[in-house]
């Protein structure tokens, strides 16, 4: 059960407005290319999305579509900036280019299939205990996880108040949930992120709440609520 945030004192009211305010960070997994499920693309350039990719990707954008969006920004990757393409002009918004939240470096596995990769002892600790892992020529996975943290907070104090979409990747995008909600990273495997699915933090001054994890369903949730009238304002109970 989530603890009520504790009311302001009297003598904190004129303040109340400094209090900073939450930001609503919509993470979305690209949709899916040819290789999806069957090589480890990683960073490799030129894999655009598939016809069916292209399909999520448009369903996803009319799902975002009424949400309030104030940015949308992507990995420096094909798949993710022509996912990212398909949310942006529902909003008239440009796709930024976040570093930070880009694939995994790979290193010597970029390329290769998952078949071959399964068979190798490092793919059982890249399952097990992800926090031991380096890739062979490439990036340590507690380096990916701190970089799309350390991005998502720059967005964090961009965008106060804001709802921001980022198009990133699976294991980016599983590693800043298990950090946002306290999973140790060794944990992460568990957190499923299906292509061009929508999972929703909501970072503000009192921690984070996870809002949705791998949805694919209405975004309706999201949107702004009305304010209920103030009692007096002449609404009645019927």
């Amino acid at each position: 059960m989530t603890s009520p945030e504790p009311a302001l004192a009297p003598s904190d009211e004129p303040n109340a407005k400094h209090v900073p305010r939450s930001t609503r960070i919509v993470l979305v997994r690209h949709a899916v290319t040819p290789e999806t499920g069957s090589k480890l693309s990683g960073r490799a350039p030129g894999i655009d999305l598939s016809e069916v990719g292209r399909g999520q990707a448009a369903r996803a954008g009319e799902r975002l579509a009424s949400v309030p969006v104030a940015a949308v920004y992507a990995s420096p990757i094909e798949r993710t900036t022509q996912t990212a393409a398909l949310i942006a002009e529902h909003h008239g918004l440009p796709v930024l280019a976040l570093p930070g939240v880009i694939e995994a470096d790979y290193g010597d596995w970029t390329g290769e299939k998952l078949s071959d990769l399964m068979k190798l002892e490092l793919w059982k600790t890249v399952q097990a205990a992800p926090s031991r892992v380096r890739f062979p020529g490439g990036e340590a996975m507690v380096a990916m996880q701190a970089r799309i943290v350390e991005a998502i907070e720059g967005l964090v104090s961009d965008h106060p108040g804001a709802t921001v979409v980022v198009v990133s990747h699976a294991d980016p995008i599983k590693a800043a949930v298990a950090h946002f909600t306290g999973v140790p990273l060794d944990l992460f495997q568990r957190i499923a992120v299906a292509p061009a699915s929508v999972t929703v933090l909501e970072l503000g001054p009192f921690g984070a709440t996870l809002l949705k994890s791998n949805d694919t369903g209405s975004m309706e949730d999201l949107m702004p609520q009305p304010t209920p009238p103030a009692q007096g304002d002449g609404a009645e109970d019927g």
